[in-house]
């Protein structure tokens, strides 16, 4: 029951913070959860970040295979200094994507604040989440950093 009231504060906490996609995903454990399908949870839990990362990744390549993004478009990556902060802005967050999923794998329950700290941000910043990954990356470099300056 304790983890059915963590879900429904997750709902409310996602529809105050106008987050979609928590209140969503919140909605859709609830649902597993009340239907008896718990088995299924376990096979979420391993395979429910491949499969987000594999339709992130198909939305960001869609205007390749649609067209809209032309062979000019790639070579203005490498021609312009614009374009190399990109390429160097994309590679610092694959890595700490990486990074932020060690992370997660290891301390599992650091999601809460995640989540919380994404809604914050929602509310408070007016900011877009892009999901856990990034905010676990973000916070695995800054306690890396506070760890360089406590000695631990």
């Amino acid at each position: 029951m304790n983890g059915d009231l963590v879900l429904v504060a997750l709902i409310i906490i996602g529809l105050i913070g106008r987050s979609p996609i928590i209140t969503t995903a919140a909605c859709l454990l609830l649902i597993v959860k009340l239907i008896h399908l718990e088995r299924y949870l376990p096979s979420i839990e391993r395979r429910g970040l491949e499969f987000g990362l594999l339709f992130l990744t198909l939305a960001v390549l869609v205007p390749f295979a649609s067209g809209k993004v032309q062979v000019k478009d790639v070579l203005g990556a490498f021609t312009s200094w614009t374009g190399w902060v990109a390429l160097i802005g994309g590679a610092a967050a694959t890595y700490l994507n990486g990074k932020g999923l060690e992370m997660l794998k290891v301390d599992p329950q650091l999601i809460v604040g995640l989540v919380i700290g994404s809604i914050a941000g929602i509310v408070l910043l007016r900011g877009i989440p892009v999901g856990p990954l990034m905010a676990a990356g973000i916070t695995a470099f800054i306690l890396k950093i506070l760890q360089l300056f406590t000695d631990r």
